[in-house]
This record gives structure tokens, sequence and C-alpha cells, in this order.
């Protein structure tokens, strides 16, 4: 029986709007400097990637495979990322956000293992446990956003679903991760003689209007278009790399 269509955003079409925001900052950083519109928009990316992680973990059916895959993309993915981001092959100093995402799975796994046994005195201590590990693992392993950047998808695991209250915890957490924690660049911003100081990476709130459009259905569910998904993260960053050097 074919599944009824419904209004929205499908999972393929939410990828596809990810992967363009985060060439948009790419593009900005290494292409076309100065145009902080491109940046503004690249903010949107990684939300709705960690989003996808947390989708993603509750609908597979074998996790280590869907870990596998990330931390094959995360290794392949390293010296395109290295090539683009400091002009060499190998840079210890910061790491490909494929390795944020695998290490938020590997968290949300466990804290989901935890939950299943039904015990609250189990699940808080192993959420508490999973965050501050997580926290300090992308400091000290230098991944992209960092120990924010896991909590995000932590984020999304523990408040996945369409209810008022799961809306309102995305909303308060990713302010409190983009604003307090990554906050850093101010842009002024006078309304009705008032002024005030924008932060940039607060825009990132704005991918909460694609995931909240999200409808729950896959899409495109072609094997080329995962594996066209999978291959633009370390393709692209070649293609820019080699055209700055070039």
């Amino acid at each position: 029986m074919e599944k009824t269509k419904k209004s929205g955003i499908t999972s393929s079409a939410l990828h596809i709007i990810a992967m363009a925001f985060m060439l948009c900052d790419h593009l900005w950083a290494k292409i076309v400097p100065g145009n902080d519109w491109l940046t503004c928009i690249g903010r949107l990316a990684f939300p709705i990637f960690a989003f996808m992680i947390a989708e993603g973990f509750s609908h597979t059916s074998d996790v280590k495979k869907y870990l596998k895959r990330l931390l094959v993309l995360a290794v392949i993915s390293e010296i395109p990322f290295n090539l683009m981001y400091s002009g060499t092959i190998v840079y210890p100093f910061h790491q490909n956000v494929m390795w944020t995402l695998s290490l938020g799975l590997v968290l949300i796994y466990f804290i989901d293992s935890v939950r299943k046994k039904g015990k609250i005195w189990l699940t808080v201590p192993a959420i508490l446990v999973s965050c501050i590990l997580g926290w300090l693992a992308g400091y000290i392993a230098m991944i992209d956003y960092y120990g924010a950047g896991v909590l995000t998808v932590i984020v999304f695991y523990l408040f996945h679903g369409k209810k008022w209250w799961c809306f309102a915890g995305q909303l308060l957490c990713l302010w409190y991760i983009n604003v307090e924690m990554l906050g850093g660049l101010y842009y002024p911003v006078e309304i009705f003689g008032h002024s005030f100081g924008l932060v940039q990476q607060s825009l990132a709130l704005l991918s909460l209007v694609f995931i909240w459009l999200y409808n729950g259905q896959k899409g495109c569910s072609k094997k080329w278009f995962r594996n066209f998904c999978y291959a633009f993260y370390p393709v692209h960053m070649l293609i820019i790399a080699l055209a700055v050097i070039f």
C-alpha cells in the first residue's frame, strides 16, 4: 500500500537544505570571504545535521552499522577537511564534523540503552555523564563545534518528537548552546531606536523552522541519493581546497 504523502519537509529535502547551508558557509570561508550573509546562512546547517542523527538513530535497525558508516566517512573526510581548513594534509588541531556526529551517536545510544531499563535513577545520571563526557571529549579531541556540537545531538535525542515540550526544549537548549556557549561575534542591530548586539551564532536557531516542518517521511529512498549525501561532504571540501590552491 502506498504511503499517504504529508505536507512538510521530507528527510531527503532536509538533507539537501542542510548541505546547501553548509556549502554557503564553506564558500564564505575560502572562496568569497567578506560576504557575511553566506556564513550567517551557514549557521543553520549543523543543527539540522545533528537532528538528522537523532532521527536516524530512532529509525535505524542497526546502530552499529549506522555508526560504522559515519566513522568511515569521518576518516575519508579528514584529508579534504584538513586541506580546506588549513591547506595541509595533516592538521591535528581541528577535526571534521563527522567525528562530532559519530560521538553524539555513541552517547545517545548509551543513554537509550540505559533508558530502556525503565529506571529513572539510572537514566538521569546516564544523561548527565554523557553530557559531561561529550562536552569534555569534544574539546579535548578538537572536533568541529567542539563539545557544544555533541550536546546538540543529545538535545535532539532527548527532545525528539512533535509535542510542545519537545519544541520548547529544543529552542531553549539550542539558545543556550549557540548564544551562551558558542556566542562571540556580534552584529550591531537597531530596532525602533534601540541598539543591541545580535550574536551571529544565534542564527542557528532559525534551523528549527526547517526541523519543525519535517514531516517524518523519507522522501527519496534511492541508493544513489544516499551515496550522494555521504559523498557530498568530502567531495565538496576537496573541490574547494583545490580551487583555493590552484
